[in-house]
């Protein structure tokens, strides 16, 4: 435990070091502090800190740069959750407000949003969408052969898909027209064995008596539910921030390689979580390649209680209390947005 001299102190480098991303002499550190101690005992509490491994001097003539266990002090000694400024809020609230349409597209707008208001790289993963609740399934005769299987589910998700059934059904006598009879019956058959259940647990019809109608149930089934991705989709915001984020290539390489994967990212944000934690710092993040970085994550529920959630990756000397009383906005007003329907 440091006492409160030294946690002050230490703030201090902290919170400049991280506006200015310059090594921090005793003389900012007195200036952004009212100790009323000598710039000599300031120097003397920060060699005991880089003793302490909170500190680190690039060159004997440099000041100090904090280290990760410098970051994890500094965000443990946060009270709460950080306030959001009044300018930011504001944002927020118009966003929402103004913000409609699928779910699809308020989450990747909403991954826009969390990065312009930080200026580092934003990630919202969506609930899983195997574990929604099926509302509602429709088959939509768009001509000739051509049916549009629509399925929406719990959380204001809609997936299409376009069958040709030119081989699944039987055709009018005109050649011209689907079967609107096989149509209809499929529909029915659809509705009775998928609303009400998540996608997983949605079963098979039992066969109607149809030909024609059966196979298009099989067919619209399978379009329906390929598009499952072994988990939740990820909107990537702020990748444009990266380069001038990090202090090397091969940092900005190891970010940008991280978040081209989505099962990674919703991954490492998941074992964030698990272990009761909201902010991730270097190696906490459990990935060697995020070493220089930090992740700081919420959650969020739909209408149904499924989770998703949202988070910023930037480097470690983020501006810690900005980002998490962004995320913690951000995330609370998404998940009211989408419990209004």
């Amino acid at each position: 435990m440091l006492d409160e001299r030294k946690a002050a102190i230490l703030k201090a480098v902290v919170e400049t070091y991280i506006e200015t991303a310059e090594p921090v002499g005793s003389s900012a550190v007195a200036a952004n502090t009212d100790l009323g101690v000598s710039s000599a005992t300031i120097r003397n509490e920060l060699v005991q800190l880089d003793d302490q491994g909170y500190l680190v001097q690039p060159h004997t003539s440099a000041g100090r740069v904090p280290t990760d266990k410098a970051y994890r002090e500094f965000v443990n000694r946060l009270e709460g959750t950080p306030g959001l400024q009044k300018d930011d809020m504001a944002t927020v609230r118009r966003f929402f407000d103004d913000t409609h349409g699928e779910i699809e597209e308020m989450l990747g707008r909403t991954s826009r949003l969390l990065s312009s208001m930080t200026g580092v790289a934003s990630v919202v993963v969506a609930p899983d969408r195997d574990l929604a609740v099926v509302r509602s399934v429709q088959l939509v005769h768009l001509g000739g052969t051509t049916v549009l299987a629509v399925m929406i589910l719990s959380d204001g998700a809609v997936e299409k898909s376009t069958i040709d059934v030119s081989a699944t059904t039987t055709e009018a006598s005109d050649g011209d027209a689907l079967d609107e009879i096989a149509l209809a019956v499929a529909s029915g058959h659809l509705t009775a064995a998928m609303v009400g259940r998540t996608i997983t647990d949605a079963g098979a019809p039992s066969p109607s008596g149809n030909e024609s109608a059966d196979r298009l149930v099989e067919a619209a089934r399978a379009a329906l539910t390929s598009t499952s991705t072994d988990g939740a989709d990820v909107y990537v915001g702020g990748l444009s921030s990266v380069p001038s984020s990090y202090p090397t290539i091969d940092s900005v390489r190891d970010v940008l390689a991280i978040l081209e994967k989505q099962l990674v990212v919703v991954t490492l944000i998941r074992d964030v979580l698990d272990r009761g934690m909201r902010v991730a710092i270097g190696e906490e993040t459990g990935a060697e390649p995020l070493a220089d970085c930090a992740l700081v994550v919420a959650p969020y529920s739909t209408g149904d209680e499924r989770q998703g959630t949202i988070g910023l990756l930037g480097p470690t000397r983020m501006n810690y209390p900005h980002a998490m009383a962004a995320v913690a906005v951000v995330s609370q007003s998404l998940e009211n947005r989408l419990a209004e329907g």
